[in-house]
């Protein structure tokens, strides 16, 4: 039985005024688990800092000097935030406002309709639902989202109908520079240009979108729209409908992330954490919601090929100075692992820590 959806759930009681005790996160203040993430929702984040920005015209310039530069600039957002807004990316702002359309499409279809794409197993080219898990939490996050696996199959709803053209041409687009940026990370890494796209297979690279709501929330001090938590695969890409409330861990502290419009949010995932041996980490970021306007924000997890190998570039582990600090396993392996578990920090990418 499918959970019902953040957005039914308001759409029955219009007038609101407390949250479901099922979405009140501070309950377990008390509870150790939890309390790592209990304690960090009620700091108050730093908003001086700012992520760095990547201007990928540099990247892909023929300048010598230029690219270079834009190549070191781009290992060090790496290195020291794990989070970097790229501008000047050549993706048309008329691309994002349809794919965000299509999934504002996507979100307001009758419940009876979602249904259809409600989705059993992990692995179902096409989910809709709410939370992260709902199976396995004692407390649910306020979100209702849609995955639809994108690439090397490409997969849509059929509602709306405008859903699959504009996605197609959204995943395409963003894909390019992904993998424009997944070269220069290798070579920042001192590997070849294109060591990241052979090892990880990613001409049968997996790409998911996940399509994210989070409506109006009367508490928002109270819920969580995702929690602390880090991305499988090599890079995620984010944007977002110009309501802002990601916040990411940097140096101890939560910093809201104010993106700039048109920009195009990056962040490391897991696996390129595992790939670089831990130079690149993949960071903790969580989702804050309102009580004013719905934020949506499209993601997409650009990861290797299902059934790619993932360990440690051979060329980064040294045996004295940096050991291999990750085992190896599959894709497809940690994928589920990570859909079918609770969100939780780093709990999945810490099984394959290897303590030396």
């Amino acid at each position: 039985m499918m959970m019902k959806s953040i957005k039914s759930l308001l759409a029955e009681s219009p007038n609101l005024t407390s949250i479901p005790s099922t979405y009140i996160f501070t309950q377990n203040i008390h509870d150790d688990h939890h309390h790592h993430l209990q304690a960090s929702v009620l700091e108050h984040p730093a908003d001086q800092e700012q992520i760095p920005i990547i201007d990928f015209s540099l990247l892909t310039s023929s300048d010598p000097l230029q690219r270079s530069k834009a190549i070191k600039d781009l290992g060090k957002a790496c290195e020291d935030w794990g989070f970097f807004m790229v501008i000047n990316h050549g993706v048309a702002e008329e691309l994002m406002d349809a794919i965000m359309e299509a999934c504002r499409g996507f979100f307001n279809l009758s419940e009876e309709e979602k249904k259809e794409f409600e989705g059993k197993r992990m692995l179902d080219p096409i989910r809709c639902g709410t939370s992260f898990n709902p199976s396995l939490e004692k407390v649910f996050f306020w979100r209702d989202f849609l995955k639809v696996f994108v690439h090397p199959q490409f997969h849509s709803p059929s509602k709306p109908p405008a859903f699959s053209e504009a996605c197609l041409e959204y995943c395409k687009k963003s894909q390019e520079v992904t993998q424009l940026l997944l070269e220069g990370i290798s070579e920042s890494l001192g590997l070849e240009p294109n060591y990241i796209t052979k090892a990880m297979n990613l001409e049968l690279g997996s790409q998911m979108l996940a399509a994210n709501l989070y409506p109006p929330c009367p508490q928002p001090e109270l819920a969580m729209g995702m929690p602390p938590h880090s991305d499988l695969g090599l890079l995620t890409t984010l944007i977002q409908n110009g309501i802002d409330g990601l916040q990411v861990q940097h140096n101890g502290n939560w910093v809201n992330i104010n993106v700039i419009p048109n920009s195009i949010l990056f962040n490391i995932g897991d696996h390129l954490e595992i790939l670089s041996n831990g130079k690149y980490k993949s960071v903790l970021h969580r989702a804050v919601v309102n009580n004013k306007e719905t934020r949506m924000s499209i993601a997409i997890a650009n990861g290797p090929a299902l059934e790619a190998f993932v360990s440690p570039a051979p060329k980064l582990v040294e045996h004295e100075n940096h050991p291999q600090a990750y085992i190896g396993m599959k894709y497809k392996d940690y994928y589920q692992l990570q859909q079918s578990s609770k969100l939780d920090g780093k709990s999945c990418l810490d099984r394959l820590r290897i303590s030396n």
